[in-house]
């Protein structure tokens, strides 16, 4: 059954994208929704038959070539699918490679060692990951992020203000209502109604 789900999502693909078509204007196209076809097109899916009858009608081939492998076919129109976690460990690793080069540039020119580099690409880090997972629709580390970010973000304030105020450690009185909020902000949903 895989096979042939493979096979159809392939045509499917194929079909779809050498007719210049979206996901979108197919799924208007048989009163289905968009998510509906990208399943079908990841092949976690298959449409009943008579879904199937109407989108080899809509393309002008049969049933049975839909569920046929082509394997003359090029795959110039096959979709290229990139890897959410690679792109966003090169993104964090970027950051990491010019915090370190900012500091040796400062260790060299200004002869001292800036730690303080390397705690501004946590944040940087943290908030290229929040970005990053929004893209790709992953919500589920969300409040892990911004928390982390949060502490971050305090921690920072505590290293570049700690030899000039005293009192930093009412920054942790500030920070346990912040995490507060974040928390009970993650908790909000919409009402049915």
């Amino acid at each position: 059954m895989e096979q042939i789900k493979d096979v159809f999502a392939g045509n499917l693909i194929r079909l779809r994208t050498d007719a210049g078509m979206t996901q979108a204007q197919l799924a208007e196209t048989l009163n289905y929704s968009d998510k509906s076809v990208s399943k079908w097109e990841r092949a976690e899916g298959m449409p009943d038959l008579v879904v199937a009858k109407a989108i080899a009608d809509h393309f002008g081939v049969t049933v049975d070539w839909m569920l046929t492998s082509h394997d003359a076919w090029d795959g110039k129109t096959a979709k290229i699918r990139y890897s959410p976690s690679m792109i966003t460990g090169v993104c964090v690793a970027g950051i990491w490679t010019l915090a370190i080069l900012l500091f040796l540039i400062l260790h060299w020119t200004l002869d001292k060692l800036v730690w303080l580099v390397f705690l501004c690409a946590v944040p940087v880090s943290l908030i290229t990951l929040l970005v990053l997972n929004s893209v790709w629709q992953r919500g589920r580390y969300h409040l892990l992020t911004v928390s982390l970010l949060v502490a971050s973000l305090f921690a920072l304030a505590y290293f570049i203000f700690h030899s000039y105020v005293h009192d930093l450690w009412s920054l942790v009185f500030l920070w346990i209502p912040a995490q507060l909020v974040i928390l009970l902000s993650f908790r909000i949903r919409k009402k049915k109604s």
